[in-house]
């Protein structure tokens, strides 16, 4: 399972859930994507290398050629496929890639700010699935930046640029009112970064986006889901339009992992979006309006004051 990646503070940046049995791509954009130059693709074995999240290992998948998973710390983050960017296998990476499907009509150029790196799987998907988009990566491991540039190259026709930093300082300097799509994947260690989960972040969030735009972020919990409650009253206190994602099993709490949590100023598409995480690989559940209003059970928005990190997961929990 996914877990760690450089995060915001410094530290290693995501707990992701990575169910890493291999599933077909998202449900595709209409048309041909870009495919990088097939003489740019990486060969050879595994790579590790020390970086500021720890040990970094960039192995292949046996299962599928051309592709590759980074690890750090042995612990699986992201998986790329140089052959066809628009694959992705991790549950969460999914719900992003049906979210970014919808965030403009089929093949339209997003502007996307990704708040979280890693081997940078989302925004190789966009690129891909939408020509002349134009991308900006906030990612504080220049080191595993480099390491990801060098052994897993970007199509040289990506308009994707990668900045080294804190997540909230880069996007605090980002242009108002320019972002289709903001992506938050933050984590230090295996927990998200308290700075990163309060209604402030939210509202600098919400500078970012055009009036269309849309929020989706990557959050874990288990058990009573009091992080993931309270993260849903703080989007609520912020936009008009908020829901959630989530395999059954860790909405019931029987299941630490991962959620996903989209916001927006404007209605959300929400049958299109439920049909498809419904027939996905990794089918989940959409919560919104009362229903999600039932699922925050009284919780309150989370201040810069009062912010905590998000819980760390149970041992094993993404194994």
């Amino acid at each position: 399972m996914a877990r760690k990646r450089q995060g915001a503070d410094g530290q290693s940046n995501t707990a992701k859930q990575a169910n890493t049995a291999k599933q077909s791509g998202t449900a595709k954009q209409s048309g041909t994507a870009k495919q990088p130059d097939p003489a740019r693709q990486r060969g050879g074995g595994p790579v590790t290398e020390e970086v500021a999240s720890g040990t970094a290992e960039i192995v292949p998948d046996r299962d599928r050629p051309g592709a590759w998973t980074l690890l750090l710390d042995g612990t699986p983050q992201s998986h790329v496929d140089l052959a066809d960017p628009t694959y992705l296998s991790f549950e969460y990476q999914r719900r992003f890639g049906h979210i970014a499907d919808l965030a403009a009509p089929p093949n339209r150029p997003l502007t996307a700010l990704h708040l979280g790196g890693g081997a940078l799987t989302l925004a190789r998907y966009i690129a891909a699935t939408r020509p002349r988009s134009r991308q900006q990566v906030a990612e504080i491991d220049t080191r595993l930046t480099e390491l990801v540039r060098r052994e897993l190259p970007l199509d040289r026709n990506w308009q994707l640029r990668v900045r080294g930093g804190d997540a909230r300082e880069i996007l605090a300097r980002a242009p108002g009112g320019g972002a289709d799509l903001v992506v938050s994947d933050i984590y230090s260690g295996a927990r998200i970064p308290a700075h990163c989960t309060s209604v402030e972040f939210a509202r600098l969030v919400d500078d970012a986006l055009g009036p269309e735009g849309r929020y989706a972020v990557n959050i874990t919990d288990g058990g009573r889901l009091d992080f993931a409650r309270g993260q849903v009253a703080t989007l609520r206190a912020v936009f008009a339009e908020v829901a959630l994602i989530a395999d059954p099993t860790v909405l019931r709490g029987r299941r630490f992992g991962n959620l996903v949590l989209l916001a927006a100023r404007q209605p959300l598409p929400i049958p299109e979006l439920t049909r498809r995480i419904a027939t996905d690989s990794f089918p989940g559940r959409i919560e919104h309006g009362p229903r999600l209003v039932d699922f925050q059970a009284g919780a309150v928005p989370v201040t810069d004051e009062g912010a905590r990190p998000s819980p760390a997961p149970p041992s094993g929990a993404f194994d």
